[in-house]
């Protein structure tokens, strides 16, 4: 496994990948390197392919041309279900929790993979499966707290506020181990404080459990604010890639995307 620049090994290389729909090139031979650790932000005016390039990497799309690599293997041809299995966990643009959960089952949901209790300790119950229950409700209990969800297990997912809704997907995409979490627009519709709250959130991530983030969001502010790594699509094309300094000072990027609002500007 190669080491970026910043001396941590990469965890995922997208390599020239290209994906069409019909005519359109969605994503035109974009290559990038994501280091452990790291927050790695993929940013772009919309219909830039930015969540398409999140689809490819998730299996939800195969790439005409190109490769994914995660941890050195290839992503390419496997089903999302494999994908998730192997580390890689997302968020999506629009809040998809089990409105009829409480936000502990909806954690509980997340740990699916990795429980071992089949049909017949569902039946008869024997002392491993009640033992490996307990197990999993503590460590969703210790990812609401996380999160900053503690004691509201119990609570039905629709009955939280918006911000923590957004947190609670988080802690279930968290329940599944992953080493790379795949954020899609984590602030989308969150006032200022809640806002301020994830960014925290999506630092401690990084600094507290050691994973790899990715990250699509249109606010620059915390895109500025949370990253290490910024990468600039347009028109599925990869333009910038950099700091987020020198990402916010490339004229490129500034011609295409930020305009005179600079670090204040939406996509």
């Amino acid at each position: 496994m190669s080491a970026a620049a910043n001396g941590h090994p990469v965890c995922l290389s997208a390599r020239r990948v290209t994906k069409r729909f019909g005519g359109l090139v969605a994503v035109d031979s974009v290559s990038i390197d994501i280091p452990e650790r790291t927050v790695a932000s993929v940013i772009g005016p919309n219909g830039a392919g930015k969540t398409t390039f999140f689809n490819c990497i998730t299996g939800l799309y195969a790439p005409e041309d190109g490769d994914i690599l995660f941890q050195g293997r290839s992503l390419v041809g496997y089903r999302p279900d494999s994908i998730a299995a192997m580390g890689i966990a997302r968020t999506y643009q629009n809040i998809r929790l089990f409105s009829a959960m409480t936000a502990l089952e909806n954690v509980l949901v997340g740990q699916h993979a990795h429980l071992r209790s089949g049909v017949f300790g569902a039946i008869f119950r024997p002392s491993s499966t009640v033992l490996e229950e307990e197990r999993a409700q503590q460590e969703a209990r210790e990812m609401l707290a996380f999160v900053g969800l503690p004691g509201r297990g119990d609570l039905l997912a629709t009955s939280i506020p918006y911000g923590g809704q957004r947190r609670l997907e988080i802690a279930r995409a968290l329940a599944s181990r992953p080493k790379l979490l795949l954020l899609d627009e984590p602030t989308a519709g969150m006032n200022p404080q809640e806002t301020d709250d994830l960014m925290h959130l999506i630092e401690r991530l990084r600094d507290e459990l050691a994973l790899t983030v990715l990250l699509i969001e249109h606010d620059m502010r915390v895109v500025m604010g949370v990253s290490d790594q910024v990468s600039v699509l347009h028109y599925g094309t990869k333009i910038s890639e950099g700091t987020p300094k020198e990402v916010q000072n490339d004229p490129r990027v500034v011609e295409a995307y930020l305009g005179t609002g600079g670090s204040h500007g939406h996509a």
